[in-house]
């Protein structure tokens, strides 16, 4: 729940976005996700994630450009530019090797294992799984900038697939290799 609860930022900036426009939107998901930070990092027991961190410069740094630069962007310009950003964070975090689940599997589950085989792989098989589903966004996002024809549902499906699809992977993959562990051995 909590690795879901990361996922806000974003779900406010949509809402935001089409009340109150793009900058007052960004502004209002960098600022919830530096309070994700702040009380992360002044909760025993919880760490500062690679995910909030990549949200907060996402945010932030979308808001900063598009108040400098004085940039009017369309809403799927800016679905866009923050899905392609949610990608970058989440492959960063592979590379770095923290894929971003591991940081919230973590804080559900006691230390000793965290050292089994098993953990760390089916951390970043799932945050790979999140991976897909951001690109599979990206791609929706860039069909209906450059295939106007297309009705906006079909994004809106695309992405609303990509999420769930993610989700119900994330809460069946952990089950499936557990059952899997225990049997081999």
């Amino acid at each position: 729940m909590s690795m879901l609860l990361a996922f806000l930022p974003f779900i406010v900036f949509a809402v935001f976005d089409r009340v109150l426009g793009v900058v007052p939107a960004l502004c209002a998901a960098a600022l919830l996700s530096a309070a994700f930070l702040v009380r992360d990092w002044l909760t025993p027991g919880r760490t500062v994630k690679v995910l909030e961190i990549g949200t907060v410069l996402l945010f932030g740094g979308l808001a900063v450009y598009a108040l400098v630069a004085h940039t009017e962007w369309s809403l799927l310009g800016v679905r866009l530019r923050v899905d392609a950003g949610l990608l970058i964070v989440v492959l960063a975090s592979m590379l770095i090797g923290q894929p971003f689940t591991l940081q919230y599997a973590k804080e559900r589950t006691p230390p000793e294992v965290w050292t089994r085989p098993g953990f760390r792989l089916v951390n970043n098989v799932i945050t790979a799984a999140w991976a897909v589903a951001f690109a599979l966004m990206v791609l929706a996002d860039v069909a209906m900038i450059y295939m106007p024809v297309l009705p906006l549902w079909v994004g809106i499906a695309v992405t609303v697939a990509a999420i769930v699809g993610a989700i119900r992977f994330t809460q069946w993959y952990p089950e499936h290799m557990r059952a899997k562990f225990q049997a081999a051995g």
